[in-house]
């Protein structure tokens, strides 16, 4: 399970160094380092492999007839990579994905259960922002849809 954020820069060759809590959980999963990156909400978001397996088996369940379920599986799996875990902990993310989410140097790693997302850092801090402004209505949302959250 992916938690918790860390600030970190990405080179100017893409690589970006992992935090060691999150190799762990990745070769946890993959003993080969095998991730898959794509692009999703903004920013780039990575899954173990055996995760995004799994994740691929569930688009077909979608009807293919309504368009919108043809659209987001050719966005969604069409953005996707395999990356791997090189000796030093890093990870290269592509160009397209860097352009996607507006990453330059400084980015946020956010852990978020089953994956981890890659964020830039003023878009995360906006984003943080949003939900921090709408916390309320957020909770309310969750609520009417019956989750049940327990502190």
């Amino acid at each position: 399970m992916f938690r918790g954020h860390t600030q970190r820069s990405i080179d100017p060759k893409g690589r970006l160094m992992l935090p060691p809590e999150f190799r762990e959980t990745i070769l946890e999963h993959s003993p080969e380092g095998q991730i898959m990156l794509t692009n999703f909400d903004g920013c780039a978001v990575g899954y173990p492999l055996p995760e995004w397996e799994r994740i691929e088996q569930s688009f077909n369940q979608l009807n293919m007839a309504n368009r919108k379920f043809r659209d987001f599986p050719r966005f969604f799996i069409s953005g996707a990579t395999e990356v791997n875990l090189d000796k030093q902990g890093r990870i290269l993310v592509p160009p397209y994905l860097r352009s996607y989410a507006g990453i330059n140097r400084e980015v946020i790693l956010a852990g978020v259960g089953r994956k981890f997302e890659i964020w830039d850092l003023e878009r995360f801090e906006m984003q943080r922002k949003k939900m921090e402004q709408d916390f309320e209505g957020i909770m309310d949302s969750l609520v009417e849809n019956g989750f049940e959250l327990r502190f």
